[in-house]
């Protein structure tokens, strides 16, 4: 249990780092990029530089590079660069979430399993009917320890799993539009 709250901790302080709108979609990325390309192309370290400055980046500068390398690409294949791209971005979004949603759902499991186990102990070792009632009332109430921490995992890692599956929604739809702005302005390049 120690294990799963140790785990648990460290990926919620790792998708609050990565999951803020500074390094999936900075707000006025997408507009500069197109201010950027209203005449012309930019040059392949501008694009290297907009891959490296954010998830939302990473997609733009594939569609960029798609335009670059090949000018007469069809409507249909530089929108499959954009797809292409966006699950790349959206797996990035997703990782480790998972993770935190099996320890929200095993965690009362293992917990409850602590209790079983202990209960089991505690009625094995009475020895019959003789067994001293405040002492087994002791053992039962240290056995549910285990269930209580269970919830005490569970029930923070579960919250912040639905946080974070929230915000990953929230960027893939602002991905999808910033994609679709992106995909209509860069066909004028495409002839």
């Amino acid at each position: 249990m120690l294990l799963c709250s140790v785990i648990a901790l460290a990926l919620i302080i790792e998708r609050f780092s990565s999951l803020r709108a500074s390094r999936v979609a900075p707000t006025r990325l997408l507009d500069e990029v197109l201010g950027l390309t209203s005449q012309s192309l930019p040059t392949p370290d501008v694009v290297n530089r907009l891959a490296e400055h954010s998830l939302l980046g990473q997609v733009l500068a594939a569609g960029l590079r798609a335009v670059s390398s090949e000018p007469k690409l069809p409507a249909a294949k530089l929108q499959q660069v954009f797809e292409l791209a966006g699950r790349r971005a959206i797996h990035q979004l997703e990782r480790y979430l998972n993770t935190l949603g099996t320890i929200a759902t095993a965690a009362p499991l293992l917990g409850l399993l602590g209790t079983v186990v202990g209960m089991i102990e505690i009625f094995g070792s009475q020895g019959g009917a003789g067994g001293n009632p405040a002492q087994m009332a002791h053992g039962i109430s240290v056995a549910l320890y285990n269930t209580a921490l269970g919830l005490m995992v569970a029930i923070p890692s579960l919250m912040f799993y639905r946080y974070f599956r929230g915000r990953v929604e929230e960027y893939v739809l602002e991905l999808e539009q910033s994609s679709d702005r992106m995909l209509s302005h860069l066909q004028r390049f495409t002839g």
